[in-house]
């Protein structure tokens, strides 16, 4: 089963959403069935001959039997359809709320290419901004405020939840819960430019003590480094990366690209297009154009030792 399949769901959100897709489809296919059925039984019936009048003229009258079957056709079809419309209504009141109430809010705000995740708290030391990668504990509802940064953004988690457009100038609501452990792929289903295909991030459901560890080193500022290697790494960051990202804890404060600080926690890159890990960091950031063409991530230039050092520091934002 491919990762962005519906067909086999594991949450209440997206549980009666697969039924519908199950029981429409089964039912398309017995409608495709009858049809061709009745198109062989009218190719090879054949009927019987027809008398004509002594000017070689055949008489024209109404065949009763053949008019009713069309009635009796029409309102199997409409009975059918009716009840079909009535499921999905009921399958749209199933997922428009949760069960029970949210166990928190996560504010998700779609961007070219990438998502902007923010964690809500009762405060804002409560609070912390991470992308392209969603935690919830196992089980239990989450809120999802969508929020459209640039243009329309959807998004999908298929086996969880339907889609659900992010829109710029309002605010859309959904709700992830995932009934067992794992990890889940989410994936932009609104065509918004050339890099809509690599606009993919990961859902991670995992139980509630992993969960609240995460959402801990999560909420705690970045590690002052200690090397010279890694200050210097640093002060590379700053200078060279600082304007676009941030680093909680460092004079990096950009708001234009995800926020880096625990970013060697996260298992993709470039919002799920690589795995992460240094290698693949250092070859993001020397050809993002050649990796992800047309994203706003810049190609920068740097010389061994300026990649070494930030490499070194990048290592610490665990």
């Amino acid at each position: 089963m491919t990762p962005l399949s519906y067909l086999h769901t594991h949450g209440p959100a997206g549980d009666p959403l697969a039924h519908l897709a199950w029981g429409l489809g089964a039912i398309s296919i017995i409608v495709v069935v009858i049809i061709i059925a009745l198109v062989l039984i009218a190719t090879f019936h054949t009927r019987p001959a027809v008398a004509v009048d002594g000017q070689g003229r055949c008489p024209i009258g109404r065949d009763v039997g053949g008019v009713r079957w069309v009635y009796i056709g029409v309102g199997i079809s409409t009975v059918v359809l009716f009840l079909c419309a009535i499921w999905m209504l009921a399958a749209l009141a199933a997922v428009s709320s949760p069960p029970t109430a949210p166990a928190f809010k996560i504010e998700v705000t779609g961007n070219q290419w990438w998502w902007s995740v923010r964690y809500l708290g009762n405060t804002p030391s409560n609070t912390f901004v991470t992308a392209n990668e969603i935690h919830i504990p196992v089980g239990e509802p989450v809120r999802i405020d969508l929020i459209g940064g640039d243009v329309i953004h959807s998004f999908w988690v298929p086996k969880l939840a339907g889609k659900t457009d992010t829109i710029p100038g309002q605010t859309n609501q959904m709700w992830l819960q995932a009934d067992q452990p794992g990890t889940y792929r989410g994936q932009c289903t609104e065509y918004c430019g050339v890099q809509h295909a690599h606009m993919g991030f990961i859902v991670v459901a995992e139980p509630r003590a992993q969960f609240e560890a995460w959402r801990a080193n999560q909420l705690a500022a970045a590690p002052q480094p200690t090397s010279d290697l890694e200050k210097s790494g640093l002060h590379v960051f700053q200078a060279r990366c600082g304007a676009c990202h941030a680093v909680r804890g460092s004079d990096a404060a950009g708001i234009l690209g995800p926020d880096l600080t625990h970013v060697m926690s996260r298992s993709t890159l470039a919002a799920a297009t690589w795995p992460n890990g240094p290698g693949r960091i250092a070859g993001w950031i020397m050809g993002a154009q050649s990796i992800k063409p047309g994203c706003r991530m810049p190609q920068l230039s740097m010389q061994g030792n300026e990649m070494g050092a930030l490499l070194a520091y990048l290592k610490t934002l665990q």
